[in-house]
């Protein structure tokens, strides 16, 4: 039987590749860099070991599925981990059309992958905002479909499904930044509580209760000029000029390095 200070808990190096979701956007710490949930989870995986635990985070904001495959997925494997985290496919799904098998495929193409090399992998989906966006209807279709695809894609040996789409909770405004695209630290708080219990990893005391850490809140904007001069014209802006919020952005954490517990 383990000891209190002891953990069953198999992993060792963790990488996580995708998009804004994975990169921690909307969960902004005081000296200006993002965090999120990925963060959180390789904090909780270091948390339930003595040994040491190795985290590298190849996620860039506003990527597109099929740059995160062809530009994060070898980059990912040469690190060796032992443990993959995967979520892309939300800026594919705000396009103006996309083929939900495209996306599956692609998703199963990194876990196919990953597993033929031993990695166990844990393949997410976002929260679902759907609520809170203009044009929510079409993204909770769009969700849905992935979401239902997904189900019946990843229940395979060596692979994690992790449905936050589905979390009804994760659903509420709290959990939301100004965006309304993008979770807060409550959010992202979550989404890690729901990843290391998919794992069967214990969850920090405390995450239960709100956010993990001192991120601090962001001002909620509601439906107003502000809100689409501040976030729904400069996104369009990019779509019509063929730009990413991630152009020209490295990594936040390319290599393997040990992670820090609080």
């Amino acid at each position: 039987m383990p000891t209190p200070h002891q953990s069953t808990q198999p992993y060792r190096r963790y990488v996580a590749i995708g998009d804004s979701f994975t990169e921690g956007v909307g969960d902004d710490l005081p000296d200006g860099q993002v965090r999120g949930w990925a963060d959180l989870v390789a904090i909780g995986l270091a948390a339930a070991t003595p040994d040491p635990v190795s985290y590298a985070n190849l996620a860039i904001r506003g990527k597109l599925l099929g740059p995160i495959v062809n530009d994060q997925l070898e980059p990912a494997l040469a690190l060796k981990p032992d443990l993959l985290t995967v979520c892309g496919g939300g800026n594919d799904m705000m396009r103006p059309r996309v083929e939900i098998s495209y996306v599956v495929d692609l998703l199963d193409r990194v876990v196919d992958r990953a597993v033929a090399d031993g990695i166990h992998v844990v393949v997410l989906s976002g929260g679902n905002p759907s609520r809170h966006l203009p044009l929510g209807s079409l993204m909770q279709k769009r969700g849905d479909k992935l979401a239902e695809a997904a189900r019946d894609t990843f229940g395979k040996p060596g692979v994690t499904l992790v449905d936050n789409w589905i979390d009804t909770e994760l659903m509420n405004s709290r959990f939301w930044s100004a965006d309304k695209l993008h979770l807060n630290a409550c959010g992202h708080t979550r989404v890690a509580t729901n990843v290391l219990s998919a794992l069967n990893v214990p969850v920090p005391a405390g995450w239960a209760m709100g956010a993990a850490g001192e991120a601090p809140p962001r001002e909620r904007i509601q439906d107003t000029a502000a809100y689409y001069a501040a976030y729904v014209l400069p996104w369009i802006g990019r779509r019509l000029t063929g730009r990413s919020s991630g152009d020209g952005r490295p990594p936040k954490r390319p290599a393997l390095t040990v992670v820090e517990t609080p």
